[in-house]
């Protein structure tokens, strides 16, 4: 089966192109959403980050207070780093299990949809890499609109992740997203076709497709 890596930055749209994806019946493994499972009250991730954050990051229904954990997180790198260190390991370990078994299944393409995908350094792992790019200012603006925090968070939080021009940069598949909705599905149908018809990897010093 072939596993198509999904990143790009934060409020870029990646998680809309996702959905148009699954939309168009393709199969999308949610990086974020296996975190989330991961951290579950009661899970031994949960527990590990209780007891290198306190007790202020979990809630009174015994659940992560992800609002806390963000504010902890996204202000210090080294907090960041420890929180990683504690859920990545458990997130791939799901992501595996979830490959393998839509490969038994008889899947042929599939996606991984991972917010820190060159970050960690899962571009290595998959076929080829698509990236769903908007420019900082308009990232910006949306994750302010979207969220409704501070420009300081915001900022925070965009600077915590590889710059969404590096990100472009190292591309196979580019996907601008800086129209409406129905230019994004459009764009996610176009992909899926080429992707089912052979496209992959670009080769040394090529440009990325562009869509």
């Amino acid at each position: 089966m072939r596993l198509v890596g999904l990143t790009g930055g934060i409020a870029s749209g990646k998680s809309t192109f996702a959905a148009a994806l699954r939309d168009l019946g393709a199969k999308v493994i949610d990086a974020d959403a296996l975190a989330r499972e991961a951290v579950r009250g009661g899970s031994p991730a949960l527990g590990a980050i209780r007891a290198a954050f306190g007790e202020g990051v979990v809630g009174a229904d015994g659940e992560l207070d992800r609002k806390r954990m963000a504010q902890v997180a996204f202000g210090d790198g080294a907090a960041r780093a420890r929180l990683e260190g504690i859920v990545h390991p458990a997130v791939r370990r799901a992501a595996a299990a979830e490959t393998s078994r839509l490969a038994a299944a008889g899947e042929v393409l599939a996606f991984y949809d991972v917010p820190l995908l060159f970050e960690n350094g899962i571009d290595r792992e998959v076929d080829c890499v698509v990236v769903v790019y908007a420019p900082p200012e308009l990232q910006r603006r949306r994750l302010l609109e979207r969220d409704g925090i501070s420009a300081a968070e915001a900022d925070a939080r965009i600077a915590a992740q590889l710059s969404i021009e590096e990100k472009a940069r190292r591309a196979d598949v580019l996907v601008t997203n800086e129209g409406d909705l129905p230019a994004l599905r459009a764009k996610a149908a176009a992909v899926l076709e080429a992707l089912r018809s052979g496209l992959s990897r670009r080769l040394p010093n090529a440009p990325p497709a562009r869509y």
